[in-house]
């Protein structure tokens, strides 16, 4: 036997187009990815297996692939072994196991893992059918939606090695969705979110949609209050200044209208007059504005992680709902928007006084001369 030929057999490579790992007595591996199992194409990824101290060396196989797949020495104190790809495709796309072989024999293989390339179709929509704040003991469900028809929809949450999957449905024509119903908030909760949709089986995924934050209130006791000014009336036009301010040590203030589709307004906090505190700038207001507002406090270390809420604002904004162009700055009672009209309307009344004094005027002379006529004929 050849000195190569050794030294692969050593390795287990297989020199022929799949080689037979036998299952032996040995506890089977951990498999995991970093940055994680969902990877964007074009992306390096690194997939680690670990076993024990007493590994000679590490296998990777994929499922369903006929190629041979990569073997590596263990890296020192030699319980885990580094496969790197540094370049996602879909070929690299699917269902992987490890192994490591001791003097022993081969392990029981990994549990799997699934590497999804991301960014091969159009994104979905992601959206929380309770707002993006949420309070322990409430029922966080997420939705993801596409016009595309997925078959399947993935739920993946930054900074975990899995994510969730469920089959898409069409509640009409052309439409895909999946509901994820996480269970009753946690803690642990806290975090971005992102979906992608899926065909059948593929391990090749849409590209992910727009990031969703799943802010947690009640973590932390803060008094945070908030005020507004001018008041909490007033006309459409006007700006209108929400005050956010803490007692306690706070990072960020986020503000929350009831009901609003929209993610929290974020601000830095400022440290003024012994409290930290965030104005928020609203001008000009329409009637849309009009609604229920809290504040809340976050802290760097953890921005998913909201404090008690404020006492809610109620602001009313009087004056039509603001479109496309921004509403009249001017008093109500001399509006600047129609200026012309107004013109032409004084032009009108001051002609119509003219013409009731002149015909005032005629009338009085008629009368008056009316008058002196008998005088003259009697004089006669």
């Amino acid at each position: 036997m050849t000195p190569t030929l050794t030294a692969l057999l050593c390795l287990g490579l297989s020199l022929g187009p799949r080689t037979h790992v036998q299952a032996g007595p040995l506890p089977k591996p951990t498999l995991w990815a970093e940055p994680g199992p969902v990877i964007s194409q074009g992306s390096p990824v690194t997939i680690w297996c670990q076993g024990n101290p007493e590994a000679q060396g590490y296998r990777l196989d994929k499922e369903g692939s006929p190629e041979p797949r990569d073997t590596q020495n263990p890296l020192e104190p030699r319980s885990k072994a580094r496969f790197f790809i540094p370049s996602m495709t879909e070929r690299h796309a699917g269902r992987y196991h490890c192994y490591y072989r001791s003097s022993a024999g081969w392990s029981e293989p990994s549990n799997p893992l699934e590497l999804v390339v991301t960014g091969v179709s159009r994104k979905p929509s992601l959206l929380t059918l309770q707002g993006p704040v949420v309070a322990p003991g409430e029922t966080l469900t997420l939705q993801c939606g596409s016009d595309v028809g997925y078959d399947r929809f993935a739920l993946y949450k930054d900074g975990q090695r899995d994510f969730l999957q469920h089959p898409g449905r069409q509640p009409q024509a052309g439409l895909s969705q999946a509901n994820f119903t996480l269970g009753t908030v946690r803690r642990s909760h806290g975090g971005q979110y992102r979906c992608y949709g899926a065909h059948n089986l593929s391990s090749e995924w849409s590209a992910p949609s727009d990031p969703l934050d799943i802010l947690i209130a009640g973590q932390f006791y803060d008094t945070v209050s908030l005020s507004v000014q001018p008041g909490p009336t007033v006309a459409s036009g006007e700006n209108v200044t929400l005050l956010c301010q803490s007692w306690g040590q706070s990072d960020t203030f986020l503000l929350t209208k009831e009901g609003a589709a929209h993610p929290p307004l974020r601000l830095r906090s400022k440290y003024r007059a012994h409290k930290y505190q965030a104005e928020f700038h609203m001008s000009p207001v329409t009637s849309a504005h009009t609604g229920t507002y809290r504040c809340y406090s976050s802290l760097r270390s953890n921005p998913h992680l909201l404090s008690l809420p404020s006492d809610p604002l109620e602001l009313v904004v009087s004056g039509p709902s603001g479109g496309s162009s921004p509403p009249p700055t001017g008093p109500p009672s001399t509006p600047a928007s129609h200026p012309q009209d107004y013109t032409v309307e004084n032009l009108i009344r001051m002609g119509v006084a003219g013409l009731v004094l002149v015909v005032l005027g005629i009338l009085l002379f008629e009368a008056q001369h009316s008058q002196r006529s008998p005088q003259d004929a009697a004089s006669r």
